[in-house]
């Protein structure tokens, strides 16, 4: 159709959103179906965040915002990185977001032109590519491997650079490998960065505080305070505090960069939510025991869902030290035959497989740019995930 944009062709809808309409449209037709491919936790917002978007309702605050968040919205988020991570920022420093995609979004729309290049490390999130694709720049994929723990060496990281290189953007905890970084592996990094000044990063860890087995979280700037001056630190209140819907994300950075951002977003959204800032100040400031009572439990269903996986004919799940997904290896089950004698030749192969023939719903591999693997979101019920990774290992022990 000629009177779209062009530049639709440059991105690709969101394959993990597919699979969440896909699964809930089959549940709406009546089909059993178990939907492993969200990435948000089951558990509720907690109730003093939503009282405090009530209390804001009641209280008038359904204005226009300043454009990139409101005066007590962004010390809190100040406060929040003195307080977890050590940083130093003031609010010129500060941008709060329409959800964290929208701080990757405006970050990238707001600094890449043509033939700028963004290191994006294997596995990656879906939309950093397409972001970047979108905002006119070039995806460089530095690839990792089940090998590696999907973690990027500093080998790996160095041999992406080059003179076009504008980011660096680095997940840890990792969607959709869960992989997180320890602070040496880190400096390790930093090192590198260290000697290529025209590299930026940009550190997305919203899943901090989703981490297990006493795993000690640090982000970039944290741990390599050289090059602080140049890495967006990236955060939000979705998945550590179920506030998915409320679409709440911030960042902290260099005031310039913070300005130009701003500019983007006057001219696409304009202010987050009133609301969801009130209810994000609350999330931020208030009691904070429930994030450890929420990650043991992740760790809990963690711990479940690779033993069970592991057991599966064909497949290999490493533990991962973060997030709620695992990113399983189905090399075993690839070039074998489904009952109904489909040869599976990818990864996509056996998520259909796994779906049309046992309502599995899960997301392939390929989607994140590394396979033949498979995601799957462990943020549901035990219930759920028992009668899961049953089908799964019944479906793996049918392929011949």
């Amino acid at each position: 159709m000629t009177f779209l944009s062009k530049t639709l062709d440059r991105i690709n809808p969101s394959p993990t959103i597919a699979v969440s309409t896909k699964a809930r449209e089959l549940k709406a037709a009546g089909k059993d179906v178990i939907g492993l491919g969200a990435g948000e936790p089951d558990f509720d917002t907690p109730d003093h965040i939503k009282e405090a978007a009530i209390k804001a309702i009641w209280d008038g605050q359904t204005k226009y915002t300043a454009v990139d968040g409101t005066p007590e919205c962004k010390a809190a988020v100040i406060e929040k990185f003195k307080r977890e991570n050590g940083l130093q920022f003031t609010p010129d420093q500060i941008t709060v977001n329409a959800g964290g995609k929208h701080t990757v979004y405006n970050a990238m729309m707001a600094t890449l032109n043509p033939g700028d290049e963004v290191v994006i490390p294997t596995p990656y999130w879906v939309s950093y590519p397409d972001i970047v694709q979108l905002a006119g720049g070039t995806p460089v994929f530095a690839h990792t491997s089940i090998d590696t723990n999907f973690k990027m060496t500093p080998e790996i990281l160095e041999a992406a650079i080059t003179p076009k290189t504008k980011w660096l953007i680095f997940n840890s905890p990792s969607n959709p490998s869960g992989a997180a970084y320890t602070e040496a592996e880190i400096k390790a990094l930093g090192a590198v960065l260290e000697r290529h000044e025209h590299v930026w990063v940009f550190a997305d860890d919203i899943y901090e505080h989703i981490v297990y087995d006493g795993f000690n979280f640090k982000t970039m700037a944290q741990a390599v305070p050289a090059i602080a001056h140049r890495t967006l630190t990236m955060n939000g209140v979705a998945k550590a505090y179920a506030m998915t819907g409320w679409r709440i994300g911030f960042a902290g950075g260099d005031a310039k960069l913070i300005k130009a951002m701003a500019k983007v977003q006057s001219q696409s959204t304009s202010n987050p939510c009133s609301i969801s800032q009130a209810a994000t100040v609350a999330a931020l400031t208030g009691d904070q025991g429930l994030l450890p009572i929420r990650a043991a439990k992740f760790q809990e269903r963690r711990d479940f869902v690779v033993s069970m996986l592991n057991a599966a004919e064909g497949i290999s799940c490493p533990t991962p030290e973060g997030a709620f997904y695992v990113y399983p290896s189905v090399a075993g089950c690839i070039g074998k035959t489904t009952p109904s004698g489909k040869r599976l030749e990818t990864d996509e192969d056996f998520v259909t497989y796994i779906l049309e023939d046992y309502g599995i719903a899960a997301v392939h591999g390929a989607a994140f740019g590394l396979s033949p693997h498979f995601r799957v979101s462990y943020a549901t019920s035990n219930e759920a995930l028992k009668e899961a990774c049953s089908r799964i290992q019944d479906a793996c022990s049918k392929l011949r």
